[in-house]
């Protein structure tokens, strides 16, 4: 059995920042649509509601939209989703940092951890219902297209980044 390989450096920010905003705007020419994830919940909501229930499914405002061509499985998000995932599991096979793992200080149990993190991600998930868009989309799209929302976004989530960062810091130490 061979030693586990030491992970490589993370990518330089601003690298990754440039590469980013370059596959932002492929996405912009070549589909002509901006990133974001949120959308891709959504239509996986719809055409799963459309199997079980196609009547309501079908009488629903909020589905409605993904009901049309392509569908709900071929909605732009939804394939976008899924490459996300499968470079993300890429690039960290090649950097050598695939394990299973909980990230965590030692003061805090494992179990807490998960359930601060699906407590986390459940207020994103409504945030991103109430904000119609999710942070890439409002964020990277919306200020990308010079948005209001997306500029005033922007300035909030870092502002608040700003201020949890310094309270959970302690927690981490």
């Amino acid at each position: 059995m061979s030693a586990p390989r030491t992970p490589r450096a993370y990518a330089d920010p601003y690298v990754a920042g440039v590469a980013l905003g370059l596959v932002l705007l492929a996405a912009f020419v070549l589909v002509g649509r901006g990133l974001g994830a949120s959308g891709a919940f959504a239509s996986t909501a719809a055409g799963t509601v459309a199997l079980v229930a196609p009547d309501q499914a079908a009488a629903s405002p909020l589905f409605a939209h993904y009901l049309g061509e392509p569908g709900p499985w071929l909605e732009w998000l939804s394939v976008e989703l899924i490459g996300v995932a499968i470079g993300a599991w890429l690039s960290a096979k090649l950097a050598g940092r695939v394990r299973v793992e909980i990230e965590r200080p030692e003061t805090l149990a494992p179990a807490r951890r998960l359930a601060l993190a699906f407590g986390g991600g459940v207020m994103m998930a409504a945030g991103a219902v109430l904000a119609r868009g999710c942070t890439s989309g409002q964020a990277l799209t919306g200020g990308a297209l010079l948005g209001v929302g997306g500029w005033l976004f922007l300035g909030v989530a870092f502002a608040a980044a700003y201020v949890f960062a310094s309270l959970l810091r302690k927690v981490w130490s």
